[in-house]
């Protein structure tokens, strides 16, 4: 027998779209031999619904249109991942729609609060097994944290299954395939079954879903791998109970799976919002050559337009760069010079100053109004702005607030500076789009004469390690010292890092692709009288 996984990518709240997209994979998975198709979880509402999920109006539409979606499934057994409401409890289910009807439904039992997860605050755990049977082999449901700890699958296991169907909304990050493989062959140790994992794929806000759906024999070999960010449908073979070895996708570079996810994220992002297009300021920098590479591959080159706004500390080398790659990728380009705003901004701020020195208040008034120049395009175009700072900027507060922060979605807002040189150079090795000398010059917010990054920052790579120590993997400050990096720039970019949370905070959501980016996995208070770099 063949069950079909469909990796599909769903819009949370497109209650009716979802089962439409559900009903067609069934079709094609029916055509294609199967008789049962395995969906993601909430797959019938996208995942996370969040706050929707304290409506119940929302259960109510959802229950209206899983009764539909089961009176049009006939001939192949269907389980899909759903919210459901009963005796005012609330869960995380998956029902087996069959001949016309839900036939059973499952529970998930395992409910994830940590990290960008906080279903606890949504849903009951469910207690049973839920088991049927197809073709004379019994097959178990679990939902994506089920599988991630003891219990759920030897549940099933205890009620006779024989093969383990587990539908997922698992986020990517870098390197979780891996970590999904070691959960997956630990709960096969235990339980002895085979495993057949169905992943959603598609951005939701910050969140990217990766598919990398896969198939596991009872030993735990992989016998069936989907590929990364794009929808699928695949059909694993099952003799007396095991899968057959089938198609397993190559495995590709971190530096091509970031890409993608940030693409996927720009591309989700803009069409299920209904954006026609976006805008973003084009300096002749590497983030803002790397983002309009990610936006012309997420987009189109049609649907993306570029602005440079040169000020009087813009080199001539940055207008250079910019137009050649704004002409070689094929994007509009427009060059709106910010000099007349500079200075009436300053002339008329004059006597306020009196004579005071020049610092980052001129900085700030150039940025503010490159923000307010492209928002005033995209409220007169409708296109969204794609803002271009990166997380080692966000970290350390290298951003101005309602200058380069304005914009509707952060597209690097996770990708530390070393890593986007990283991702241009891949982008490059698929042709060669971004200029050499963006890539290697001196990075320079161009704000000032003479400006570059390092005159006020520790050097990207002492920076970037720094900051992934002490945001990403809670590192003290002295453990980090002990590294073996200097104290003085440990404390000095703990020091900006704590104090720029309030930007953070006002920042735009962005992709994220570390295990703990600027957003929901990382809720820091503002006000705040804890200071470990003083200790």
């Amino acid at each position: 027998m063949k069950i079909a996984i469909a990796q599909i990518n769903c819009t949370v709240g497109d209650i009716s779209g979802n089962a439409a997209k559900i009903l067609d994979y069934a079709q094609r998975a029916q055509a294609g031999g199967a008789a049962i198709l395995l969906t993601p979880e909430l797959a019938l509402t996208g995942y996370p619904p969040e706050d929707l999920l304290l409506r119940d109006g929302f259960y109510g539409a959802c229950d209206g249109v899983l009764a539909e979606l089961a009176q049009q499934i006939s001939g192949i057994t269907v389980v899909v991942g759903h919210p459901r409401k009963v005796n005012g409890r609330r869960y995380n289910a998956a029902s087996v729609l069959r001949d016309g009807k839900i036939a059973a439904t499952y529970h998930k039992q395992k409910l994830p609060n940590h990290s960008v997860f906080d279903e606890v605050r949504y849903f009951e755990p469910g207690s049973e097994a839920c088991t049927f049977e197809q073709d004379g082999l019994r097959f178990g449901i679990n939902i994506c944290a089920d599988i991630w700890e003891e219990g759920a699958p030897t549940c099933a296991m205890n009620a006779r299954a024989e093969v383990l169907l587990v539908l997922n909304a698992s986020p990517y990050h870098m390197n979780k395939q891996l970590s999904r493989y070691e959960a997956v062959r630990e709960r096969i140790g235990e339980c002895g079954m085979p495993v057949v994992y169905a992943n959603l794929v598609g951005g939701q806000d910050e969140l990217i879903f990766d598919g990398a759906s896969f198939a596991m024999d009872g030993e735990g070999n992989l016998t069936h791998q989907l590929p990364t960010f794009e929808e699928a449908l695949e059909f694993v073979e099952l003799e007396s109970g095991r899968p057959l070895p089938g198609k397993i996708e190559p495995e590709q570079s971190l530096e091509a799976r970031v890409y993608q996810a940030l693409c996927l994220g720009v591309k989700d992002y803009v069409e299920k919002n209904g954006f026609p297009g976006v805008v973003l300021g084009l300096s002749g920098g590497i983030d803002s050559a790397l983002t309009l590479a990610i936006a012309v591959d997420a987009l189109g080159a049609e649907r993306v337009r570029t602005v440079m706004l040169p000020s009087p500390f813009t080199a001539d080398i940055s207008l250079i760069d910019a137009e050649h790659m704004a002409r070689q990728i094929k994007v509009r380009y427009d060059v709106l010079p910010i000099k007349p705003m500079y200075d009436t901004f300053i002339h008329s701020l004059a006597d306020e100053f009196n004579n005071l020195p020049f610092d980052t208040t001129e900085e700030n008034i150039q940025a503010r109004i490159r923000g307010t120049l492209l928002m005033a395009l995209s409220n007169k175009y409708g296109l969204m702005v794609l803002t271009t700072g990166n997380k080692s900027e966000m970290a350390v507060g290298y951003a101005t607030l309602y200058g380069d922060m304005a914009g509707g979605f952060a597209v690097l807002k996770d990708v530390p500076k070393t890593l986007v040189y990283r991702l241009a150079n891949y982008r490059n090795s698929l042709a060669d789009i971004i200029p050499e000398r963006i890539i290697t010059r001196a990075p320079s917010a161009e704000l000032r004469a003479d400006q570059t990054d390092q005159d006020t920052l520790p050097p990207y790579a002492i920076l970037d390690a720094i900051m992934e120590a002490y945001v990403e993997e809670d590192i003290c400050p002295e453990e980090i010292i002990a590294q073996g990096f200097a104290s003085a720039d440990v404390r000095r970019v703990i020091r900006l890092i704590d104090l720029n949370e309030y930007k953070r905070r006002q920042a735009p959501v962005g992709v994220r692709i570390t295990h703990r980016g600027f957003g929901k996995d990382r809720r820091y208070p503002i006000t705040s009288k804890y200071r470990p770099w003083l200790e």
